[in-house]
């Protein structure tokens, strides 16, 4: 599938128009449901394609991928499938039972570590995901997105003191607001 094919199936698949709260509490009047675009098998392999290309550019290797609850988990997994690197799962917390943990999977000590993840608005949910890595001991190297909505992501997470990258932003998709 070539980028314009993706960028089209995408937009076709996932982009609502009306007004939608976003995570950051933004108002917008347009909204773009990453489930429906996630739980489509041929626009999630051609993503973990994509994500496998930018990780292979990052300079000194990468350990492992990491995707944060929910939406990163798919796609952290196709991108970990189409890498062969192993991933990890970043709970938004530490869960209350079991292992109590809020990182799932083997993550090792100075690991370093790319996340993986859906749509980027402020970058909140992205910083508070590669903070929990850092505190496990992983270097995060990069924070790659599928869509930057171009509403403050990128800064906030490049002031946070990570590298971000995205597949696509809105203007990419025909979003013009």
């Amino acid at each position: 599938m070539t980028d314009e094919q993706l960028i089209t199936r995408i937009a076709d698949t996932a982009i609502k128009h009306g007004t939608f709260t976003l995570r950051s509490g933004r108002t917008s009047h347009y909204y773009v449901d990453k489930y429906l675009f996630e739980t489509q098998p041929d626009i999630i392999a051609a993503l973990g394609e994509r994500f496998a290309v930018r990780v292979a550019q990052i300079n000194g290797g990468i350990d492992r991928l990491a995707g944060p609850e929910l939406g990163g988990v798919p796609l952290v997994t196709a991108a970990s499938m189409a890498t062969n690197l192993p991933c990890v799962f970043v709970r938004n917390a530490r869960k209350e039972y079991g292992t109590s943990k809020q990182i799932e999977g083997v993550l090792e000590l100075g690991d370093r570590v790319v996340i993986i993840e859906d749509i980027a608005t402020s970058g909140g949910q992205s910083i508070e995901a590669a903070n929990a890595l850092k505190a496990a001991g992983a270097s995060v190297e990069a924070i790659i997105v599928v869509i930057d909505r171009q509403e403050g992501a990128r800064e906030n997470i490049e002031q946070a003191g990570y590298r971000f990258d995205a597949l696509f932003t809105k203007s990419d998709l025909g979003i013009d607001e």
